[in-house]
């Protein structure tokens, strides 16, 4: 037995020092005086938006997704400095800046010395520069492009870096932490030092419409609705008084435009917390958000071909999803997904909390069947062998216990080890109605967490053909680095001196 144990050991670190040996070095993946520069940079990020989540977007509504026609198409590698498996802060700084870095830091290499951005060269070029995010414009993906701190969590630091940025165009989410209430050493309002530097803050659909590009004009825009953690809704839940991904991109191009051209970074940053819940409808009706944005781009490109570049990637894969579940074989039935009607967020903060406070003490089981036949689409009667939305008895008896669990309001810890298998942090019965959807219709979930999965990057415009191929996502930012005319290198910044 102890032999076993060590042999198995040694296959563990052989496997780990050969998927490290996998992760591209370079080569030729970026080119020093490269023959055309582009004055037009689009770089679109799907966060957690691997491989699967960008197919079953595509087996979703029964066609190509933009970026799937796009002519340069790649795998990109997503480890981190210090891990194999990474989060977005490392992701984004990798991107970002071309330096691989550790878990949790933003700008910074894993020594703690600033590494200077894409967004930051380009502004150095004369370019405007736009961040767009459909979670908090503070949070790790978008920060990675203008702030340098050793965590991610710095939020008030973090907001008051893109102030001190002055790049021009902010919009999506708001801020975690404007005042600095977990900060060690608060410097006042974000949004009151974002005024005194010239910014005109909007957070209503109508004035963001009404804003026209004109000389020295600064803005951070803020959807009317922040639904979560200061995030944008999920594009299920999206209302018409909100503002798409797509609206903030063409905003964005509209204000940005200018003779020396512009920098334009858009997350899709709910695709990861979708993935999170493992709420695969959420996450691909985000991914097909983000490639809206993407559209909205290469519409620009078509009357600038020989002056854009678009790039669209994801950070990480995110929940281990699998196009294909144990219990349907070979069978999918994508078109079923399309029965549910809310995220698992509004579902869980609004569905949930109004059938609560209506049935009181007598919150019985079947009272919320027609509850989640209306959101989900899931059937109590009929025949499971010819439609499948009617639940079999074991997914019945799986409701059953997640309902008793939920109206007990019972918080599943992660030093449980059977019950976070089920729920992850969420709330049982909507984790469980995703599960049991998603499986149905064919997916599945391995995780409630990142994977280190390859992501795909695509490409179109100038330089393309400098994305296709097997390359790590620091050698992302280098390529972008050889369209924009500069040598492909991280650069340190000053203060590292």
């Amino acid at each position: 037995m102890v032999r076993a144990k060590k042999v198995a050991k040694a296959l563990v670190l052989f496997g780990l020092v050969a998927l490290s040996a996998l992760q591209p070095q370079g080569g030729l993946w970026a080119a020093d005086d490269y023959p055309r520069t582009a004055k037009y940079i689009f770089l679109f990020i799907g966060d957690g938006m691997g491989i699967p989540q960008r197919a079953a977007a595509s087996a979703y509504t029964g066609k190509p997704l933009t970026v799937d026609t796009f002519p340069a198409q790649g795998v990109t590698t997503t480890a981190a400095a210090d891990r194999f498996i990474t989060d977005s802060a490392a992701a984004g700084t990798a991107m970002a800046s071309g330096t691989k870095s550790r878990i949790g830091y933003l700008g910074v290499d894993p020594n703690l010395r600033p590494v200077k951005t894409l967004a930051e060269m380009a502004k150095e070029q004369g370019k405007k520069v736009g961040i767009v995010s459909s979670v908090s414009i503070d949070h790790a993906t978008p920060a990675a492009f203008y702030a340098h701190v050793p965590s991610r969590s710095m939020y008030h630091e973090i907001g008051m870096a893109l102030v001190k940025s002055d790049f021009d165009f902010f919009g999506g989410g708001g801020f975690k932490d404007p005042d600095g209430k977990k900060s060690k050493a608060p410097q006042g309002n974000v949004l009151e030092a974002a005024r005194s530097a010239g910014y005109t803050l909007v957070d209503n659909k109508r004035d963001f419409m009404a804003l026209k590009n004109s000389p020295g004009l600064k803005v951070i825009a803020i959807n009317p609705w922040l639904q979560d953690s200061a995030a944008m809704p999920y594009e299920i839940d999206r209302r018409s008084e909100d503002i798409s991904l797509a609206e903030f991109t063409e905003k964005a191009v509209e204000l940005l435009d200018n003779p020396q051209g512009f920098f334009l970074m858009v997350e899709g940053g709910k695709i990861d917390w979708a993935c999170h819940a493992n709420d695969g409808v959420a996450a691909i009706r985000d991914t097909l958000a983000l490639d809206e944005a993407v559209r909205v781009a290469f519409h620009f490109y078509e009357k600038h071909p020989q002056e854009t570049l678009i790039v669209v990637t994801g950070d990480h894969e995110c929940g281990g999803l699998t196009l294909g579940f144990a219990g349907t074989k070979y069978e999918t039935e994508f078109n079923m997904l399309k029965h549910q009607k809310v995220s698992f967020q509004k579902f869980s903060d609004e569905v949930l909390k109004q059938f609560r406070q209506e049935c009181g003490a007598d919150c019985d089981f079947e009272k919320i069947k027609p509850v989640i036949t209306a959101n989900f689409g899931l059937k109590f009667t009929g025949d499971p062998q010819s439609d499948p939305l009617v639940l079999k008895p074991y997914q019945e008896a799986m409701l059953r216990e997640a309902f008793e669990r939920s109206m007990a309001a019972e918080r599943i810890k992660a030093d449980d080890p059977e019950t976070y298998l089920l729920y992850g942090d969420y709330d049982p019965l909507t984790v469980t109605l995703t599960h049991v959807l998603n499986n149905n219709a064919g997916l599945g979930w391995t995780s409630f967490q990142h994977t280190g999965a390859p992501v795909t990057t695509s490409a179109v415009g100038v330089g393309a053909e400098l994305f296709n191929g097997y390359y790590d996502n620091t050698d992302l930012a280098k390529k972008t680095m050889s369209v924009m005319g500069l040598t492909p290198q991280v650069v340190y910044m000053a203060e590292a001196a």
